[in-house]
């Protein structure tokens, strides 16, 4: 039982050392999006969308697997860079059995956009600035961006909903 207790500390460090590193990399540490504000999200994004759809930064997979779940008809393209998240959300992802699912190891800035019927995001705000000029240039006229607590410089909301938690928690949708 030693060996097992000397593994599970050993994944453990692994995993917090690569949250550490990652974070200080990006500058911003993976943060799991509440379930109200994933509610609030989902509310957003219509049910019926039958095409691709983008969630960036996935993270811990809490969006990207509400979001499967929530448009069946969708293709829900997940990325996440930070290594310890990743896995939990390519678990998760794996046990959830959604065909619909796709999660992807890396940076989504690389990736192209021009596809994608919504984006969804919980990113910082020096992300959101570099994003808000991509979605201007690649997403198709249409195209729905829903963020949460973020907006993006110098687009304004087609819808915009304030949570009632402690933070004031706001939810933006942009039509592209």
């Amino acid at each position: 039982m030693e060996w097992f207790a000397a593994v599970l500390l050993a994944l453990l460090i692994i995993t917090l050392g690569s949250i550490v590193v990652h974070t200080l990399k990006v500058g911003i540490s993976p943060m799991p999006s509440s379930g109200r504000a994933v509610q609030a999200m989902l509310g957003l994004v219509p049910a019926d969308t039958t095409g691709e759809m983008l969630e960036l930064g996935a993270g811990w997979g809490t969006v990207a697997l509400a979001l499967a779940a929530h448009a069946p008809k969708a293709r829900i393209v997940a990325w996440e860079s930070s290594p310890a998240p990743y896995a939990v959300l390519w678990l998760r992802a794996k046990l959830s059995g959604r065909s619909n699912l796709e999660v992807h190891f890396g940076d989504y800035a690389k990736q192209p956009f021009t596809n994608a019927q919504c984006v969804t995001c919980y990113l910082w705000p020096g992300a959101m600035k570099g994003l808000a000029e991509r979605f201007e240039r690649e997403l198709q006229p249409g195209a729905r961006v829903v963020s949460n607590t973020f907006a993006l410089r110098g687009w304004a909301p087609e819808s915009e909903v304030e949570l009632d938690d402690v933070y004031r928690t706001r939810i933006y949708r942009y039509i592209r």
